[in-house]
């Protein structure tokens, strides 16, 4: 058992209960900590963006990462609730793979799946993170990010296949046709061969990327003739589960 982290958790706990600032003799007394140990602790957290000073005393209050973890954790839980029958009808209409999965950083999170019943199937791991520069859902989440965002996966762009894209260059290409159909697809495999794979993006009630949910399969049974008939498909259960969400598209 670690007690520095401990005393760290505890430290974030006392702080954000407090309706106010709390001062280094303040917070060790309440902890039963040392000055030192505290103004350690805080020193640390504030290095990691946890914790900020505040004038005129210069005490010490949490910032909005600690909000911003737990709203992601909570926005997850939302979204594989309200997708849940959305994905299962997917499934039933394409006898393939459907899984959800959420952006983070350059990476997606898959959050939720439903396995096919072919012996012959794509696979994923929920929980499992993929390069989001390489996979369906990935690049049907980037379409609705800024074209700056692409800029961090510059030269961190590793090949996995014969058909990967290793610059950001056709990343864009691959993000421009992607704004322009409304879907992504990868007709070969870029992270795994052999995986077709069509995804779309979810949006939440404010219009904000809340994820996408998609569909993969063997290359050898979904050829790009069968991905471009399963596209509305797929689009048509994003759609519902931004619905669901609460978004509504203008007019």
């Amino acid at each position: 058992m670690d007690k520095s982290f401990i005393k760290g958790l505890r430290l974030i706990e006392a702080l954000a209960l407090s309706d106010q600032p709390r001062g280094i003799t303040e917070l060790a007394s309440d902890l039963e900590l040392t000055k030192s140990n505290v103004h350690r602790l805080l020193a640390t957290l504030v290095s990691q963006g946890y914790v900020r000073q505040v004038p005129p005393q210069n005490h010490y209050v949490l910032t909005t990462r600690i909000w911003e973890l737990g709203n992601n954790v909570i926005r997850r839980m939302d979204l594989t609730q309200v997708a849940r029958s959305a994905m299962i009808r997917l499934a039933e209409q394409t006898g393939e793979t459907v899984h959800l999965s959420m952006l983070e950083g350059v990476e997606v999170i898959y959050l939720d799946k439903i396995e096919s019943a072919h012996h012959i199937r794509a696979h994923t791991s929920v929980g499992a993170r993929a390069p989001a520069y390489t996979v369906a859902t990935g690049k049907a989440m980037l379409a609705y990010m800024p074209d700056e965002y692409l800029d961090r996966f510059d030269g961190h762009m590793v090949r996995y296949t014969d058909t990967t894209r290793t610059s950001v260059a056709e990343l864009r290409q691959d993000i421009r046709l992607a704004r322009e159909q409304g879907y992504a697809l990868v007709s070969e495999g870029e992270w795994r061969d052999g995986i077709a794979a069509c995804a779309c993006a979810i949006l939440n009630r404010s219009g904000e990327l809340a994820g996408a949910i998609g569909m993969s399969g063997p290359d050898s049974r979904i050829k790009r003739k069968q991905l471009k008939e399963i596209a509305p498909h797929v689009v048509a259960a994003a759609r519902a589960i931004s619905a669901a969400l609460g978004y509504a598209p203008r007019p």
